[in-house]
């Protein structure tokens, strides 16, 4: 299965109302600033769109939404992954129905699966629909790392087609790059790592501070795939001070607070997660003002 989902795709923030409902409203206007800065594409109902705490139902609109707002301008991947198999499938199919161009599978979490186990669920999962999957492996949320060798088993599934690594460990990207078919696309998960995963093979990221920095990104994946790494370095420098601040507590809590600070409304995040301390506030507003953001 042949497929492009662009080499810059923001995982999309979910907007809340003072109450905490989702507001679907906002939503559509931030999916259209997301695409209208960059991004070939939007993951909905990630992790840094909160999707533990949102219902199915909630999930579903969301999908529906964005869907709707920038559907046949940039690709729309929605997270359906969980630790529960049997919800992921009908997460999954359920947003087949929508209209959705693909959906992220993120490594079942707490329960920690064998080798096997996660071969197993992607498998269950994919085989149970016609969109192209991306995998989400990252360890430090899941408790569990799949491993490049199962990886490459899971790449021999004719819909599994790309993976978002978030492993941290560039040795690791190095062995799934070399051991993976070439158009089996690899994702940076961390936007400070976006760079030295593309001088791997990565084919892109996707990306938290495109909500804030969306056509400086764009340009630094641009510039490198042009071949003009000296751009491309320069940019990653300038723009990594943001890339660490926007993680200095849990995502997505510095990105809403960034967005909130140059006027977009996306509210608080939902229990357990809370807002950014007043040091963190401050923090974020000073590398936001370095950038001349605000």
């Amino acid at each position: 299965m042949a497929v492009d989902f662009g080499r810059v795709l923001t995982a999309m923030v979910t907007p809340f109302g003072k109450d905490l409902a989702v507001d679907y409203q906002q939503a559509r206007k931030l999916a259209r600033y997301l695409v209208q800065s960059g991004s070939d594409g939007l993951v909905v109902c990630g992790t840094t769109g909160e999707s533990p705490t949102l219902t199915r139902e909630e999930k579903i609109e969301l999908f529906r939404v964005v869907v709707e707002e920038v559907g046949g301008q940039a690709t729309v991947i929605a997270g359906t992954g969980s630790y529960n198999t049997a919800e992921s499938i009908t997460l999954t199919q359920m947003a087949e129905k929508v209209g959705v161009d693909g959906v992220m599978l993120v490594a079942p979490y707490y329960n920690k699966p064998s080798q096997d186990g996660l071969y197993e669920h992607f498998k269950a999962v994919a085989s149970n629909t016609n969109l192209p999957v991306m995998l989400y492996n990252i360890p430090g949320r899941t408790g569990v790392n799949i491993l490049p060798a199962t990886v490459v088993r899971l790449a021999q599934i004719e819909n599994i087609v790309a993976i978002k690594e978030a492993s941290g460990n560039l040795d690791q990207v190095s062995e799934l790059r070399r051991s993976l078919p070439d158009d089996f696309a690899i994702y940076s998960g961390d936007d400070s790592l976006t760079l030295p995963m593309m001088a791997l093979g990565a084919r892109g990221v996707v990306s938290v501070c495109s909500h804030v920095v969306g056509p400086r990104i764009k340009e630094m994946v641009n510039a490198f795939t042009a071949g003009n790494t000296t751009l491309a370095t320069q940019i990653h420098l300038e723009l990594f001070p943001l890339f660490k601040t926007m993680f200095i507590t849990t995502n997505p809590v510095p990105v809403k607070t960034a967005l909130n600070l140059l006027g977009y409304q996306v509210g608080a995040p939902r229990l357990p997660l809370v807002e950014a301390t007043v040091q963190e506030k401050e923090a974020i507003k000073n590398v936001l003002a370095g950038l001349n953001l605000i």
